[in-house]
Parts: structure tokens; C-alpha cells; sequence
């Protein structure tokens, strides 16, 4: 280990910056949000840096760096731009044992600024040693991606009950309770600004801990329409966290090794006339898993409430007591036309937007034909290329041209998508020809046309982990 990491208590101790640049501005206001007394020596200021120390706890002297400047300072930053001065500054403070960084040159310092994840009291410092700041930057933006702002919250709760647990709770009981408090629903509560509902939820695990049964948690996610680049900063962390992993058919694979690898998997795909299992068996193995104290992912492709049956599953985990929560994905209309240059309204050609399915629950494709056959607008159908044919006639039967344009997405936003284009009229020998599959959306009406100006996704340049796959193997399940 190059460095010892150390995290200092800067309140009301005496710190000093010279340098009045775009540098300096960041060290400053550094200092003054860890409470610091600061010192700015710079002759010359930025308009940014007279904003950041106006009313606060900051003495600038609007001259060059003097040696006693350095006097009574428990720690320095020199961000000048004269590399001189800046050694000559680290040579005072280090003969003074004391704390000096030099910006962009960590080998005359003895110390270095990390890139810091900020969820107070929650602090997360990543440092290359001064190798390669762009890198710490980038691994300090991906930690901001996974971990979420109310963590500070969190903390501050543990803090306030970890007397209590210690009343409570013999000494060998106290890790285990907190590992499961804070990788169950109080944590999520804590997230999702429940605040008081995961208080009294912690002081129930604490009465009845270890005896009594923790009730698990259902996450029904979306997982979008096939991009993993699509998933939601929520989506990605309920996923790495699950216990369990129930999922479709049209989940990639290249999501699925996004989530937790140590979850266990159970595929409960469904396709036209073949269902691993039925949805309500999907129900009820939900709702059993959570009362095992199990955290559930259903992951779902698109979003769990546009044709995904997401409302069917929560209202049998509502009638059963079960806590769960809902994770939006990207649906299939918004990506895969997005991936396809063809946007779902315009100004000129759709002054609306009509999501249909290809079929309903009892197979027949009974739709409002009349209103989906309405001028000035897209119909999107889901799930629609077994009853292609019935869509081309109704829609035409109830007045929509046969020259409407039309498009099948296929595997939208994937590396696999392929875009056909044709008409209302030309729909059923368009996916003959083309030999499109599942899945593969179906978009109507003129916006179609705008394909050939404005598709901008080239699949062969976007190569993702790996296929998109329909083939996942299917676990034995008991329900």
C-alpha cells in the first residue's frame, strides 16, 4: 500500500489555499463543506471562487504567496499555476509536518485529494495515487450509479438504534441482525423515503429477532426492451442484491449476468401456447418465496405495466401481505422505436399514440378497431405477429389506408435488431418474406416514413456482452 486512505476532521482547524483558479475554486469549497477555516492567498480570483467564498469563513489576501503565510496551518493546498511556487510551498509545509497536496503533481505532496462519493455521513474516497485522476473520477461516477443518495440516510438511523440493539441483543447476534436489517425492506424503506415506516419495522425485527420470521421482499422490475445499457440505476442495484431471480423469456442474457450470481434462477418464460408455468402458479411461487425471508426478483422485459401482467402479480402479494416494489423499465414502443429512428409522435404526422396487444387473454385479437383505425396517429402493437393478418384487414375494414406505412422492429435495441418497412397492406407477406421472430414489435402509421432520414443504430457498432438469447433454461419449480 503507496498511501495510508485517512479521513480528517477539518472543523474549525485552520486551512490554507493558494491559488485563485478553476483548481483552487474545487479545494476551497472542499474545505469549507468539511467546515474548515480557510486561508486563500491568490492575487487574482475567479468570478466562480469570489461566489464560493462570499459569507463564508474565508480570509483572501489579494497578493503573492509569503513564507509565513504557512504559519498556525494544520493543512495546505498549493494550486498556483508556477510548478516553483508550489514546490517551494511543499518544502515550507513539509518541514512543518505538515499536510500538503500539490494539484497535478502528487509526488511533491505528501498527501493527494481522492474522488470522494459524498452520502454523509457516508463517505466513499477513491484514489490512483495520483496515476490517473480521470480514472478515480470514473470509478467514483460508477459508484454514484450504485449506491443511493439516501445511504447517509441509512446510516444515521443505524447510528441512533445501535445502542439500542446493544440493550437488546447479546454481542455474538449483533452482526447477523444488522447484515439482514440492512439488506431487506427497512434498508428499502430507508431508500425510498419511508422513513418512519423502517423505523418501526427495525424496532419489530429487533422484538422479535431471533425467533421470528422476517417476511421477505418482491421486486417486480423492468428490465427494458433488450439494451442493458437501458436499465434504471434502481434496477441494477435490486438486481446484484436479490436472494432469488424469477424471470422471462424475453430477458436477455447479457442482463441476466448483470444480477446477482450467487441468486437462484427459476425461468418462468412464456410464449404463444407454451407457458413454463402458468401465471398463477408465477403468483403464488412469489408470494411463497417472500414469506421464506427470501428478497424476490421478478424481472420482466419492457415494463412490468404495459402488457407485462406486473398487475396481476402485486395484487396477489397485496392480498398476501407481501412488500414489494415496482421498478419502471424502458417498454418496448419507447426503445425499439427510439433504436429504430422512428419517432411515435410528431407534429406533422401523429398528434397521439395508441399501445394495443396482438392478442388478448382468451387468444382472439377483439380490438377497438375503429378507434386504432383513426387518421393522425401511431398504433403499436405488442405480441401481434401470429395475428398480422387480422391487424392488416381490420385496420383496413375500418377505413385505414392500405398505403399506411408500417414497420416490424425485430429484437429492438439489441445487436440482433432488424427493422422491416412496409405497408398496412403488405404486413402479413412482409413477415413471410422477411422471416421475422418473436420478439418483434409492429408499429402504424406515417412516422414510419421518417426511418430513412433519421434510423441511427447501427447494431453491427453496438456490440453488447453477448447474444440476445430466448433459449434459458428452465429450473424445476414447486409451487
Amino acid at each position: 500500500m503507496d498511501r495510508f486512505p485517512v479521513f480528517l476532521d477539518l472543523h474549525n482547524r485552520q486551512c490554507l489555499v493558494v491559488g485563485g483558479g478553476k483548481v483552487a475554486e474545487r479545494k476551497v469549497d472542499s474545505l469549507l463543506k468539511a467546515g474548515a477555516v480557510v486561508t486563500l492567498i491568490a492575487p487574482d480570483i475567479t468570478t466562480e471562487m469570489g461566489i464560493i467564498i462570499s459569507g463564508q469563513r474565508v480570509q483572501h489576501h489579494a497578493r503573492p504567496f509569503a513564507d509565513s503565510d504557512i504559519d498556525r496551518q494544520f493543512l495546505v493546498i498549493a494550486a498556483t499555476n508556477n510548478p516553483s511556487v508550489n514546490a517551494h510551498i511543499a518544502s515550507l509545509a513539509d518541514a512543518r509536518n505538515i499536510p500538503v497536496n500539490v494539484v497535478d503533481d502528487a509526488s511533491v505532496g505528501n498527501f493527494i485529494i481522492p474522488s470522494v462519493v459524498d452520502r454523509s455521513p457516508v463517505m466513499i474516497a477513491v484514489s490512483t495515487g495520483g496515476a490517473s485522476p480521470v480514472l478515480a473520477r470514473q470509478l467514483r461516477m460508477k459508484l454514484e450509479t450504485m449506491i443511493p443518495p439516501q445511504c447517509g440516510e441509512l446510516a444515521g438511523i443505524t447510528e441512533e438504534y445501535r445502542d439500542i440493539v446493544k440493550k437488546h441483543l447479546p454481542e455474538a447476534q449483533r452482526k447477523t441482525f444488522w447484515e439482514q436489517a440492512l439488506k431487506g425492506p427497512f434498508a428499502e424503506l430507508v431508500y425510498a423515503g419511508h422513513v418512519e415506516d423502517a423505523r418501526r419495522l427495525l424496532d419489530e425485527m429487533l422484538a422479535s429477532y431471533p425467533n421470528g420470521q422476517t417476511m421477505g421482499e418482491v421486486y417486480l422490475v423492468g428490465a427494458g426492451p433488450g439494451d442493458p445499457d437501458l436499465l434504471t440505476f434502481k434496477a441494477l442495484r435490486l438486481m446484484q442484491q436479490a436472494d432469488v431471480m424469477v424471470y422471462d423469456r424475453l430477458v436477455s442474457k447479457s442482463i441476466l449476468d448483470m444480477a446477482n450470481q450467487r441468486a437462484e434462477r427459476i425461468y418462468v418464460g412464456k410464449e404463444k401456447a407454451s407457458h413454463a408455468v402458468p401465471q398463477d402458479q408465477i403468483n403464488d411461487l412469489l408470494v411463497k418465496l417472500a414469506k421464506q425471508g427470501k428478497r424476490v426478483l421478478r424481472l420482466k422485459g419492457g415494463d412490468p405495466f404495459i402488457f407485462g401482467r406486473g398487475g396481476e402479480e402485486i395484487e396477489t402479494l397485496a392480498e398476501n401481505g407481501v412488500p414489494f416494489q415496482v421498478v419502471p423499465g424502458i417498454t418496448a414502443a419507447s426503445g425499439c422505436s427510439s433504436y429504430a429512428g422512428i419517432p411515435l409522435t410528431h407534429r406533422d404526422y401523429a398528434q397521439s399514440c395508441t399501445f394495443a396487444t396482438g392478442h388478448l387473454k382468451d387468444g382472439s385479437i377483439d380490438l377497438n378497431w375503429a378507434q386504432l383505425s383513426q387518421p393522425n396517429q401511431t398504433v403499436v402493437f405488442y405480441m401481434g405477429l401470429t395475428g398480422i393478418e387480422v391487424i392488416s384487414q381490420q385496420l383496413q375494414a375500418f377505413g385505414r389506408s392500405g398505403d399506411t406505412p408500417a414497420a416490424l422492429v425485430e429484437q429492438g435495441t439489441t445487436r440482433n435488431q432488424r427493422v422491416h418497412i412496409g405497408t398496412i397492406a403488405t404486413l402479413p407477406q412482409l413477415v413471410k418474406d422477411s422471416g421475422v421472430r418473436a420478439p418483434t414489435l409492429t408499429i402504424v402509421g406515417e412516422v414510419v416514413n421518417l426511418h430513412s432520414k433519421l434510423h441511427w443504430y447501427e447494431p453491427q457498432r453496438h456490440v453488447i456482452a453477448s447474444e440476445f438469447s430466448l433459449d434459458h433454461p428452465v429450473a424445476p419449480v414447486e409451487v
